[in-house]
């Protein structure tokens, strides 16, 4: 009964009468666009732009700039879109009204008011005013991203959030979020959330097109979530985000060799003692974030084989601890306990021991960081080098300079030392290549002036041999440097330290290859099909003309087949049935298939301009060839010319002798070295055979080059077979090959022409300069 009086109750209650003017929505997109209600979609646009950029949050300094900035978006959303701006016009809500006016929707609300069913009591957090207040301070901008969240990736895995208003979803798995997000937090990870309604540019740029979407971020690389969403999920995934060899498992076997690694790694080394048989995530994440200075091991106190190791350095099993070890791996050179390790605490406690007691100067980055330029009078740092070699000889000097820095370290002064034969640049600028310290130690104390590499610094006047005498003479200079800042006297300029550590090109390039395909290999199968459509379209295009290529080539070639009509024969004096068989088969088999040679004959209607009017730079190559032999010579010109035809400046004819033999005649009497064929002549006996003679003719320039054709004595030994001819290439000229012998010493005539067409080419050949070109008759 109570229910349904709950239900009548506001059907009985009688209606207040409308709203004043003064009870009209506090939200009015059209006063916060600054436009009128009659207003054209291009002035609701052009002042959604002109107050965007006025109220961004990346322009704009004021403290309520965010604020003006949402509440100009979410007006431009809704007068742009004609459905929701008749909603607002019509029922003063952008929202589904279904048909109830706005004061009978005023009236139910504070119905259940009296009842105290207000609708936070539903918790539906569909816009931007309701919108949960603890993502505020995780809320990313796109300069925000770009300018600091993807540099401190470098530093800590990230984990993002993308949202937006009206998500089911992203209710659904709020309280799973706040859980994971304040306890990665605590322990050192980073917390982001875009929401993709405002800041729709940077969603677009992580490849988030739909919301709710996880992701996470480390190195400046994105890696997608595509779990459940729950707590153990989201732990595991910022997790496997780490590099694997974060943290070396040590037990009494391995710990000798991972503390005496400090020579190498130029690090010292930290030991976490603890009682929990994985590394805890906070200690991983401690590790990621001090890569580049220190190096990590973890000790589960509870397995079997490192009893020996919590006893030589006295642990208590019960509290967690936490060792640096530097040059000494006796001893620990600090330690701190405590029953739960804050991250606070184990910062504090690392960043004081970052670096060696005496670290090596392996690249520019640590020498900037140990010797700092000098910033002020008050604000004075030097540093105290020695300059060494490696091996043993070098052990002593190095073990008392150690002892010295040791018992010397102040904030105000480093110890460091550097191998000459590894940077020897910076050695030869110090030492000036002084013959008083080619093969010892030597010491020097330096103070950097800029960035720029200029040094002040005093070098001691003899090498270091680490005697009491050398001991006394450093710390005499360091007392009088406190007074007296001239001290360093000499000036130099220094070039950048060498990457001692880098790995080689080939390693780096390895290690690249490898990221690209995991990659590729993870788009593959997990991001967003939209990001990949252009590389599918790609490959897919790239098949489709391959493919379609060969399909249309097999066609192409198989009708070229069907049509190509075999060749006539030339007329033999004697050839049996059987030999015409099965020559009528090898010519078919050699049909010409692809690629033509144009061969146009030179007459008087085209001499003009092929030959008289040539423009400047081309020429016209001619065949002279009769009747009776121009077949076989246009099948063996066109395959010895056909290399040459992808030349747009060369032109190839033939010249009929039998018509113009005085035209050629006259052409021969300039070229000096035209001798005529001895005992060689045509079917009159009478005259010189000119046949097989190639002419390049340079008409504008009135000169042209010889080819004369070889003897048929040259091939000798080959007469009893047919020469082969390329079976792609054919010419305008019917009739089928001959290969009885005659045909092939008529082809031989043009043997090696494509030498002297290179030669051409090159422009090697003699010219024979004539004053005029005589008429084709």
């Amino acid at each position: 009964p109570a229910r349904a009086l709950l239900l009548l109750l506001p059907l009985l209650l009688p209606l207040p009468a409308p709203p004043a003017a003064a009870a009209l929505p506090d939200f009015d997109p059209y006063r916060v666009l600054g436009v009128g209600r009659t207003s054209s979609q291009a002035d609701i646009k052009k002042a959604y732009k002109r107050l965007a950029r006025e109220w961004h949050p990346d322009k704009n300094k004021d403290p309520g700039a965010e604020d003006k900035f949402i509440q100009i978006s979410k007006a431009y959303e809704i007068l742009s879109n004609e459905e929701k701006r008749a909603n607002f016009d019509r029922y003063g809500d952008a929202g589904e009204s279904q048909g109830f006016s706005q004061h009978q929707h005023r009236h139910f609300h504070r119905f259940h008011d009296g009842f105290y069913f207000d609708e936070s009591f539903f918790h539906f957090p569909f816009n931007s005013e309701r919108r949960d207040t603890s993502d505020e301070k995780y809320l990313l901008h796109f300069s925000h991203y770009i300018n600091e969240i993807v540099p401190d990736s470098f530093k800590k895995p990230y984990l993002i959030k993308i949202t937006s208003d009206w998500c089911f979803s992203c209710i659904h798995i709020e309280p799973v979020w706040k859980e994971v997000a304040q306890e990665l937090e605590v322990l050192g990870a980073g917390i982001g959330v875009v929401h993709a309604g405002y800041e729709r540019r940077l969603a677009h740029h992580l490849g988030a097109h739909s919301t709710p979407t996880l992701l996470g971020l480390i190195n400046g690389k994105i890696t997608f979530f595509h779990n459940a969403v729950v707590r153990e999920n989201l732990r595991q995934f910022v997790e496997n985000l780490l590099p694997g060899n974060l943290v070396e498992k040590i037990t009494d076997k391995n710990y000798i060799r991972f503390l005496s690694d400090w020579r190498k790694d130029n690090k010292p080394h930290v030991l976490l003692f603890d009682h929990m048989p994985v590394v805890p995530l906070l200690y991983k994440l401690t590790a990621f974030a001090y890569r580049d200075y220190l190096s990590f091991g973890y000790v589960y106190v509870g397995l079997r084989g490192t009893e020996e190791l919590s006893s030589q350095y006295n642990i208590n099993v019960y509290t967690p601890t936490m060792m640096i070890f530097k040059e000494h791996i006796d001893r620990p050179a600090d330690v701190v306990q405590a029953r739960e390790m804050k991250k606070q605490l184990i910062d504090d406690f690392l960043s004081q021991n970052k670096f060696l007691m005496v670290a090596r100067l392996t690249n520019q980055r640590l020498f900037q960081e140990l010797c700092p330029v000098k910033k002020s009078h008050r604000q004075r740092k030097h540093c105290v080098v020695l300059l060494t070699g490696e091996g043993e000889k070098f052990a002593e000097a190095y073990e008392t300079f150690l002892t010295f820095a040791v018992a010397n370290t102040k904030d105000t002064l480093k110890f460091v030392h550097i191998y000459n034969e590894r940077q020897p640049e910076f050695a030869d600028a110090l030492l000036m290549d002084d013959e008083k310290y080619r093969g010892r130690s030597a010491v020097v104390i330096l103070e950097r002036r800029n960035n720029a590499g200029k040094i002040a610094y005093k070098a001691l006047e003899d090498a270091w041999q680490g005697s009491k005498e050398d001991n006394f003479i450093l710390l005499d200079l360091l007392d009088q440097l406190r007074t007296d800042p001239g001290l360093l006297s000499s000036e130099t300029v220094v070039a950048d330290l060498n990457d001692e550590l880098a790995p080689m090109f080939l390693i780096r390039w390895l290690y690249s290859t490898l990221d690209y395909i995991s990659d590729c290999w993870d788009s593959l199968f997990h991001s967003n099909w939209r990001e990949m459509m252009p590389l599918l379209s790609l490959l897919f295009s790239a098949l489709f003309i391959l493919f379609g290529t060969v399909i249309v080539q097999a066609f192409s070639d198989s009708s070229d087949t069907r049509d190509s009509q075999p060749s006539e024969k030339e007329e033999t004096a004697a050839k049996t049935e059987k030999n015409d068989v099965n020559f009528s088969k090898e010519s078919n088999s050699r049909i010409p298939k692809k690629g033509f040679v144009e061969v146009t004959e030179l007459t008087d209607i085209n001499y003009t301009s092929n030959l008289v009017r040539l423009r400047p730079g081309h020429m016209n190559v001619v065949l002279i060839l009769s009747n009776s032999t121009k077949t076989p010579l246009l099948q063996k010109f066109a395959l010895e010319v056909y290399t040459f035809t992808g030349s747009s400046s060369l032109h190839f004819s033939f010249l009929s002798l039998d018509k113009h033999r005085e035209w050629l005649e006259y052409l021969l009497e300039f070229a000096q070295d035209a001798a005529p064929i001895p005992n060689q002549y045509d079917k009159h006996f009478l005259e010189r055979d000119y046949t097989g003679y190639v002419l390049a003719l340079n008409g504008h320039k009135k000169y042209f080059c010889l080819f004369k054709p070889h003897r048929a004595g040259d091939q000798g030994g080959t007469l009893g077979s047919c020469e082969d001819y390329d079976a792609s290439l054919h010419v305008e000229a019917r009739g089928k090959p001959s290969c009885s012998p005659g045909s092939r010493s008529i082809k031989n005539k043009l043997h090696k022409l494509s030498f002297w067409m290179e030669r051409l080419l090159e422009g090697s050949l003699q010219r024979f300069y004539i004053p005029s070109w005589p008429a084709l008759d």
